[in-house]
């Protein structure tokens, strides 16, 4: 199991909407999706930090929540985190914890990304799971909308 599937793209374009629906709070562009081994959506989610105040509620934190609650388990084993902005330490290590098998996300974020850029949480040796990471499904899309959001 390396590389892409052919479903990333569409993944990624799910992700996409709901990255668009966070400005609708004034919160950061960025959409997750969880998806299974046949690319269905078991969880979505956008930042709902400013909608909730909730610190924690970031695209991928919710989708993994949303993923966890409609398979019944926080196991989320064969699953795919699907992103737009590179996972920051928390999200990251909560896709570790949560099983995910793969990370696929669009743009790269030099400032806290932790899956690679910044720093590597999921490829640390020291962990017992280790998802596989495939990075730059429509990045263009992806940066593009978060340009435009910090352009305002």
């Amino acid at each position: 199991m390396t590389g892409v599937r052919s479903f990333d793209a569409d993944a990624m374009g799910l992700a996409l909407e709901q990255a668009r629906l966070a400005t609708a709070t004034a919160d950061v562009p960025v959409g997750a999706v969880v998806i299974d081994a046949s690319g269905t959506v078991l969880g979505a989610g956008c930042n709902e930090r400013e909608a909730t105040g909730d610190p924690t509620a970031h695209a991928e934190v919710v989708a993994l929540r949303r993923a966890a609650e409609a398979v019944g388990s926080w196991r989320l084993d064969g699953s795919t985190l699907v992103v737009t902005l590179e996972p920051c330490t928390m999200c990251a290590g909560a896709a570790v914890l949560a099983r995910v098998d793969r990370i696929v996300y669009g743009a790269t974020d030099p400032k806290a990304g932790a899956v690679g850029s910044l720093w590597d949480v999921v490829r640390d040796r020291r962990l017992n799971h280790r998802p596989e990471v495939v990075a730059g499904i429509r990045d263009e899309e992806c940066a593009a909308l978060l340009r435009e959001f910090f352009g305002r």
